[in-house]
């Protein structure tokens, strides 16, 4: 049996599907140290798991959900959720973003996305919005932890941007 390839002009075939379920991701505390140090949210939840250890209900120190949400576009690069037929994308937003229970950092935790296309709305010369479902799963739990629907806007290769506006 062929497998079709994803591409832009044909993506409305594949809404409902599950796309990609990526690799597992190792996340250990410094990383999420570096994060709350760039995004300058380092609350004693995140950044102390001597503290955690003593003081959270979670026992331990907590991935910030929002940490989670930016892996997007790294799992769908990672697993080529990509158009063939598509040059870029821009980020046009994320609807029902949800973090259904904390990620527990401890001594590293794992990560993977299971990413399926919700919807795809055509936008003209090619171009085409699409709505892709992420369930970030961690190792070792059932369902998914946090939930975001991200939307991704594709300009295909044959867009001409000296052009069109």
């Amino acid at each position: 049996m062929a497998t079709r390839e994803f591409l832009l002009s044909n993506a409305d075939q594949f809404v409902g599907q599950e796309i990609a379920l990526t690799d597992w991701l190792n996340i250990d505390q410094d990383q999420v140290d570096r994060f709350g140090e760039v995004t300058r949210w380092a609350p004693w939840m995140h950044t102390d798991p001597d503290r955690c250890e003593k003081e959270s209900p979670y026992g331990g120190t907590l991935v910030h959900g929002f940490f989670i949400i930016s892996l997007i576009t790294y799992f769908m690069e990672s697993a080529g959720v990509r158009p063939k037929d598509g040059a870029y994308s821009l980020n046009y937003g994320m609807d029902k973003v949800r973090v259904l229970r904390p990620i527990i950092t401890g001594e590293g935790v794992r990560v993977r996305d299971r990413i399926k296309l919700i919807g795809t709305t055509d936008r003209g010369e090619g171009k085409c919005l699409l709505k892709t479902g992420h369930e970030f799963e961690v190792e070792g739990q059932q369902g998914p932890s946090v939930y975001v629907e991200y939307l991704n806007f594709w300009f295909p290769k044959s867009f001409d941007m000296t052009t069109s506006q």
